[in-house]
């Protein structure tokens, strides 16, 4: 039985027949040959899905206050054959919902319109492939009224009355609407000069002095995260006069920045003030405010004056915010007394006033066997200026074969980016360069150090590395051609990952052998008899003197391809006892005779008798 599967698309349009060649055999019987006639036939390529291609069509049903182009709908054809869908078509147009490319029917751009009753907007869709084969259906959107309470002020219209004499940001009023995420802000007038209003709270302030005016504000409510559903209210506000007159200042309300490094006795702003009654003279002048404010600044008359440090560094002025609020009272006599108000606000700025400081002892060991990426110490520096110590750290001459180290530039740790060697250089001397952020409102005034750091290293002696096993003993069929691998010595030094070297020390003088690496191969030439060949491999980890190394002992048995011997699959390989093979290291001493020994000893006690004697004819004088 044949199965056929078209591997591409059909297009009985294109070619209507398709001849197919067979070939078939079995198992001792002769291969048959036949030939297969295909025929395409047109057809049906794109369907709609009911109820999206029914008469009524498809319903969906939204609330009215869904998100502006929210996805509503999405049309799903069936393509038969394997086709893709190209495109889709809005046929009416009078709707303001939104056919995609990708056929998703998403909410206008600008939401629907909150309206009590229900709505509805039909789409008439078609549906193309790329051959011009298409179907088409309905989808009915009905929007049902928002179940969300709206926007509602309880009256169109207010009317305010307050007195004259009223200060900056004080609360005049306060306006309510029903609904959610209500917010409120000023439509008209468009700039207004005597009133501002909280978005959250509605509360209305006024901006300066009160004195006598009509204003009328169009207050606007509206949802924050639907700003189409809102509401209007018009806000009538009265300032009405009184006989009694309050003194008028200017600045009405003052706002000082200043340095930390001012002087006490500097004047912050002074007050031009006149009393309704023509008598300036009668005028006092009060500080009210927080004890911080109070006993930071002071009144001379009417001059707002600095009456201790202002140390940006402190923890005091650092619990405030690095900002003194206070109010300045100025009271004019009579009966009752008649007063304003004046707010104050005074802020600190940096100033970069002390140098970092190096960190003491910074001295720092660590092993030359130490990984890349490892921590050598960290140089903890200080700055007194606040933030407190914010500093950058970097490292002069920057990183290189010479300094073989890196600098964290936020936390200041050391770190080994190279190679260490304790017998080429047994110490490192770096400098360190601290240099402050943050700690001035100019970033070009910075301030910085230069800090001496010591790196000793610790010298790690050399261990002989460790093969498993140290004697093999190996087979092998000498083969024409190129070099066959025998074995690879698996080797490990001290410390771990330690680049080992390995050499042939004997065994080899016919350089039948060549070792690349911990790989030992044979070079075959016309050797026409079995042959053992006993090699000493010598292993070694890095340079020195003396140099620590590892003797490995190959007994290998080779075998001319020629040369019957037992049948064998695999490589065999066998431990063997280590008494049959010595390995002697022989290292020069010298060994005093017994005679010298006794001479050397009889002298040294000689000599220390007579240090003894002129010691107390020294003493005795």
């Amino acid at each position: 039985q044949v199965t056929l599967h078209a591997g591409a698309e059909l297009d009985a349009r294109r070619v209507k027949q398709y001849t197919l060649t067979l070939w078939a055999s079995c198992p001792g019987e002769d291969e048959v040959e036949e030939r297969l006639f295909v025929w395409v036939m047109a057809g049906q390529v794109l369907r709609c899905d009911a109820p999206f291609a029914s008469t009524g069509g498809d319903v969906v049903q939204v609330l009215a206050d869904v998100a502006p182009r929210t996805p509503l709908y999405v049309v799903l054809p069936q393509p038969l054959g394997g086709l893709t869908v190209s495109g889709f078509r809005l046929r009416n147009h009078d709707t303001p919902l939104v056919l995609t490319r990708q056929g998703l029917v998403l909410a206008p751009a600008d939401g629907f319109n909150p309206s009590k009753d229900t709505q509805t907007f039909r789409l008439e869709i078609e549906v193309m492939d790329r051959h011009g084969h298409n179907c088409s259906g309905t989808v009915r959107v009905e929007v049902l009224p928002s179940r969300r309470p709206r926007v509602t002020f309880l009256e169109p219209q207010w009317a305010v009355t307050v007195p004259e004499g009223i200060g900056p940001l004080e609360v005049v009023t306060q306006v309510h609407a029903s609904g959610d995420n209500v917010r409120y802000a000023i439509l008209a007038p468009t700039a207004p000069t005597l009133f501002t209003i909280d978005e959250v709270t509605g509360e209305i302030r006024s901006t300066c002095q009160l004195e006598v005016a009509h204003a009328r504000l169009l207050v606007r409510a509206y949802n924050a995260l639907h700003p189409t559903d809102h509401a209007t209210t018009m806000l009538n506000i009265t300032v009405q006069g009184t006989r009694q007159r309050v003194p008028s200042c200017v600045p009405a309300l003052s706002m000082s920045q200043v340095p930390e490094t001012v002087s006490p006795g500097s004047t912050l702003v002074t007050l031009r003030c006149t009393n309704p009654t023509g008598t300036n003279g009668s005028l006092h002048y009060a500080l009210e405010g927080p004890p911080a404010s109070r006993s930071r600044f002071c009144m001379e008359g009417p001059r707002l004056q600095v009456n201790t440090t202002l140390d940006y560094d402190s923890e005091a002025v650092a619990a405030v915010g690095f900002q003194f609020t206070a109010t300045i009272v100025v009271t004019a006599g009579g009966q009752p007394p008649r007063s304003t108000h004046v707010p104050v606000l005074v802020t600190v700025t940096p100033v970069n006033e002390f140098t970092p400081v190096c960190p003491s002892g910074a001295t720092f060991t660590v092993p030359e066997t130490a990984a890349f990426g490892s921590t050598v110490g960290r140089v903890a520096g200080t700055d007194r200026d606040y933030p407190l110590d914010s500093l950058e750290y970097s490292l002069e001459g920057g990183s290189g074969p010479t300094q073989p180290f890196s600098i964290d530039t936020r936390t200041g740790e050391i770190r080994v980016v190279g190679p260490l060697d304790s017998q080429r250089h047994k110490s490192y001397r770096l400098t360190v360069r601290l240099t402050d952020t943050r700690n001035d409102l100019d970033p070009a005034k910075r301030r910085s150090c230069l800090c001496d750091v010591a790196v000793h290293l610790q010298a790690v002696p050399d261990q002989a590395p460790v093969c498993t096993p140290e004697v093999q003993e190996l087979r092998i069929m000498a083969r024409l051609g190129g070099r066959q691998p025998v074995t690879r010595l698996a080797c490990q030094g001290s410390p771990d990952g330690a680049v080992l070297a390995y050499t042939i020390a004997g065994g080899n003088e016919d350089g039948r052998f060549q070792l690349e690496g911990n790989t030992l191969f044979y070079l075959p030439n016309d050797l026409a008899e079995p042959r053992t060949f006993v090699l000493l491999v010598e292993v070694w980890g890095r340079p020195g003197v003396p140099r620590h190394s590892t003797m490995v002992a190959l007994v290998v048995h080779v075998t001319p391809q020629s040369t019957p011997v037992p049948p064998s699959t695999t490589t065999r390989r066998t431990t063997l006892r280590k008494e049959p093979l010595v390995v002697t290291r022989t290292e020069a001493a010298w060994h005093p005779p017994a005679w010298f020994v006794a001479v050397l000893t009889v002298s040294g006690a000689l000599l220390l008798a007579a240090l003894g004697c002129v010691a107390r004819s020294l003493l005795c004088r």
